[in-house]
């Protein structure tokens, strides 16, 4: 009798000491970033399988000039936007360090793209300023590459997000320039006209700018070329999209 009994307490003793949270892995749970990626994934809506076209359309911004192949923030954001229903996104980037909206505008135009892109981020207008062309040919061909951005996300503006241009006035590269001050005001005036013409054609404006005029006093957010963002810099334009981007595949 004594011996059933202190088997027993011990037999409570042992299911006691199992907390709720020692449970085995779950093949839904929410993998990880990749460590040198500092936006954490968030579920999205699609289903296991389900395939997301991602269009990623601008310049040296774009494609991450000076950072690694998966540090830009259209690589970023892909990683971000993969949770445990493993998605298969399909990244396409059409860019190239020093385009214009000309430049841009021109490819674009002659390639075979489907209009079936769930996201499409349109970044493009430093090289107008930098290069000194006219505003009024911003003025012109930002609108025509929003549409055809608009075009290529299945006709909905809802799938398309545009980024704000950075301000390279806060880089070392910036300040060794004539006059820093007069770049940021151009690229305000340029900024201000973009968010003016989503919000026209209801596509989303994300204002990264700010991010990048820390520059000076966070000198993490420039890379090594004096220049561009850096990879933490992309991380935290990513942090800004990725509301906007969950929004548009729930659409």
């Amino acid at each position: 009798m004594r011996l059933f009994i202190y088997f027993g307490i011990l037999y409570v003793l042992a299911l006691l000491s199992c907390t709720p949270d020692e449970t085995p892995n779950d093949s839904n749970s929410i993998p990880v970033v990749p460590p040198h990626h500092t936006t954490s994934p968030i579920s999205t809506p699609v289903n296991p399988g389900d395939t997301i076209n991602y269009l990623a359309l601008g310049d040296s911004y774009t494609i991450g000039q000076s950072v690694c192949a998966t540090c830009s923030f259209p690589a970023q954001l892909k990683d971000s936007l993969v949770s445990g229903r493993n998605p298969d996104i399909i990244l396409k980037i059409i860019a190239t360090t020093g385009w214009t909206t000309t430049d841009l505008k021109k490819v674009v135009d002659s390639q075979p793209l489907k209009n079936n892109y769930d996201l499409v981020t349109l970044l493009i207008g430093v090289n107008n300023q930098y290069q000194k062309k006219p505003f009024s040919l911003y003025q012109k061909e930002f609108p025509e590459l929003l549409d055809k951005a608009i075009s290529l996300a299945k006709g909905d503006p809802n799938n398309v997000i545009v980024l704000s241009i950075p301000d390279y006035a806060y880089t070392p590269y910036g300040q060794s320039t004539s006059d820093p001050s007069a770049i940021s005001i151009e690229l305000s005036n340029y900024n201000s006209f973009a968010e003016t013409i989503c919000n026209q054609k209801g596509a989303a404006f994300v204002d990264i700018t700010p991010i990048t005029r820390d520059g000076l006093t966070n000198p993490g957010l420039v890379a090594a070329d004096g220049l561009h963002p850096s990879e933490s810099a992309y991380s935290k334009f990513v942090t800004l999209i990725l509301p906007k981007s969950i929004a548009a595949l729930r659409n």
